[in-house]
């Protein structure tokens, strides 16, 4: 099969989207030549069968840029779209779009018109009209969720993860037995500000823990940071929570390792990768989703958006002996395996084919 894939960015460095280098990578094993187009390209080593086009935004985007700038740079990148898959027409026969519906909206008439099959992936609780639409106009829609706005068609397929199981995975070295990790692009959805909340009375009854906050913040989201970081001093907690800037996806491996439990607090239909990265390190996930808690005990989930039962589970997996940890560890790897890449490569192959 030759394969068109559009995506946002092709960029390691990228704190959010950095994985998504390794998974064009193993959908490469599959296909006799990938051509990618991605609205910015940045750092990244493709094996010889994959071409990246970009549609021209810089890695670092202009914060000061004015909406005339925007406007004209908006149109740049739909000429350089059209120019893309008009030009590479005779080098692909499907299209792979990554969540960003608008390459459907405004590729899939022509891609019907040219006989290609197009393969939506968009795996998030909300969407809208244009999901809609986006959804109607392609071949199969995938997604990780059963809670994801694009699981009620008929024509989705719900899919694994995706998880590199050979870059996330145990690491020697030590792990901090009291370190909790919350790590995510700070956000509202994120909602990292719930377990703020429920860290509050794990400090005031004295246990011992030490929380980490990964993650940067877009600049709409900056006064949520902002109120975040002040919640933490308000709550009292300075001494035990620290925040750190978002890192690319090739550096996560080992903060997960550093710690012994992470903390997903996103709504169910998202359904983070993060969940089975931290899993697949061996770091004990505690997760609000719905569809991790039909896979996992109780133990691993909690009651989304409900701070007294995210603590409580917090401090019985604080609790657990050296030994309950390693057993409840292998349980989650097992769940990773199952969700890894690799499966996630030949699935796809058996439902694009």
């Amino acid at each position: 099969m030759k394969l068109l894939i559009c995506t946002q960015a092709i960029d390691l460095d990228d704190p959010i989207l950095g994985f998504f280098c390794r998974w064009v990578e193993e959908f490469s094993k599959h296909c006799e030549s990938v051509h990618v187009i991605c609205l910015k390209e940045g750092k990244h080593s493709l094996p010889a069968n994959i071409r990246v086009h970009s549609l021209g935004k810089p890695s670092v985007a202009k914060a000061m840029e004015g909406e005339g700038t925007r406007f004209l740079s908006r149109i740049k990148y739909v000429w350089n779209f059209y120019k893309y898959i008009w030009t590479l027409r005779n080098e692909y026969d499907a299209v792979f779009v990554h969540m960003n519906q608008e390459y459907v909206l405004l590729g899939g008439l022509l891609w019907k018109f040219l006989g290609k099959r197009i393969f939506f992936w968009r795996n998030h609780y909300a969407g809208s009209l244009w999901t809609d639409i986006a959804s109607a106009l392609s071949t199969k829609v995938f997604c990780t969720s059963k809670f994801s706005y694009t699981a009620k068609f008929k024509k989705t397929v719900i899919m694994p993860v995706g998880v590199d199981t050979s870059t996330f995975k145990p690491l020697s070295g030590e792990r901090d037995p009291a370190g909790i990790l919350f790590l995510a692009r700070m956000a509202p959805s994120k909602k990292a500000h719930i377990l703020v909340d429920a860290l509050k009375p794990l400090h005031e009854r004295g246990t011992n823990f030490r929380a980490s906050f990964y993650g940067s913040a877009l600049p709409r989201d900056s006064a949520y940071y902002a109120e975040l970081q002040e919640k933490v001093r308000v709550a009292g907690l300075s001494g035990v929570v620290r925040f750190h800037a978002g890192v690319p996806n090739t550096e996560t491996p080992k903060i997960y390792n550093e710690h012994a439990i992470f903390v997903n607090c996103s709504s169910s239909g998202m359904y983070d990768k993060t969940i089975f990265e931290a899993a697949a390190c061996g770091t004990l996930v505690l997760a609000a989703s719905r569809d991790f808690a039909t896979l996992v005990p109780l133990r691993f989930s909690y009651v989304a958006d409900d701070v007294k039962d995210i603590a409580a589970k917090l401090e019985a997996l604080l609790s657990l002996s050296e030994n309950e940890r390693k057993e409840a560890s292998i349980e989650l790897l097992e769940l990773a395996d199952k969700n890894s890449l690799a499966t996630l490569g030949a699935r796809l192959v058996q439902e694009t084919g």
